[in-house]
């Protein structure tokens, strides 16, 4: 065992892994889970949001990542939704359900390898949800779902939308069950170019405020990793996701190297609970 993966602890958890939400950009979450398996670095328990649901529960599964990429080859965005034909979103989200239904091997979130912790927003009561049991492909689905694009999921009688509306980097979701939470965020906050027009500025305030809600998570992680270079992929690009995974690759490699060959070591020296 490595000298900075040599650690005990007291807690439920040694290792937890908060993935972000990200749309597209959530393949790179994959890329830089491989490069941490690669360095002996595995998760007791995972959080996700959004993509990062996605990209946990292929590995909460029992796949590796880049064995996750592989499922999505030949499909393009529109073979994963359809028109929704309501005046709740452009698409639902039902051939992703299928999707999902079809290609993981558990059903229920309970029932997982690996534990997993689902965030959604309860679009009707205002407020975050954690799931830690239920119907895998719905929960990730409403985890998933970005408002106005998409029709929210309704669960039980309650519509949910993307979570990362209101927690878009679940540290916090298990901080205190975990000795230490390695953060992945795929959607750090860039102030670049835009133009001046009224649908680019309320896409760009749009997506400040939701970005702006992990600043505390990056804050209470014992290690952080933003991919960079993945700001010009657009989300239906779907394509181009073993391209995002090995972005996230190279990027995961070079931050963990880096801190290993500078601190021996790949923690904060001072953590923040």
């Amino acid at each position: 065992m490595a000298e900075y993966n040599n650690f005990q602890t007291n807690k439920p958890h040694r290792i937890g892994y908060a993935l972000s939400g990200g749309f597209i950009k959530g393949f790179a979450h994959l890329g830089v889970m491989q490069a941490l398996l690669e360095h002996d670095i595995k998760p007791d328990i995972i959080s996700g949001v959004s993509a990062g649901s996605l990209a946990g529960v292929f590995y909460a599964d029992g796949y590796e990542p880049y064995q996750a990429v592989e499922k999505f080859n030949g499909y393009k965005f529109m073979d994963l939704t359809s028109w929704a034909l309501t005046i709740n979103g452009f698409f639902k989200l039902d051939d992703f359900k299928d999707f999902l239904n079809t290609n993981l091997k558990h059903k229920r979130l309970e029932d997982m390898e690996i534990p997993l912790v689902i965030t959604a927003t309860d679009l009707d009561h205002g407020k975050s949800v954690q799931f830690r049991k239920g119907n895998i492909a719905e929960l990730v689905a409403a985890s998933c779902c970005m408002p106005v694009m998409f029709a929210p999921v309704n669960i039980d009688g309650i519509n949910y939308v993307d979570g990362g509306v209101l927690k878009n980097l679940p540290v916090s979701t298990i901080r205190k069950e975990c000795e230490k939470v390695i953060a992945i965020n795929v959607s750090p906050l860039i102030a670049g170019k835009y133009k001046m027009n009224i649908v680019n500025i309320a896409l760009r305030s749009y997506h400040f405020m939701f970005r702006a809600n992990t600043f505390p998570d990056r804050e209470n992680s014992d290690l952080l990793i933003e991919p960079y270079g993945l700001k010009g992929y657009s989300n239906r690009e779907l394509e181009k996701a073993e391209e995002i995974f090995k972005q996230g690759y190279a990027v995961g490699n070079e931050v963990l190297n880096k801190f290993i060959q500078e601190k021996g070591t790949i923690w904060k020296t001072k953590e923040i609970k």
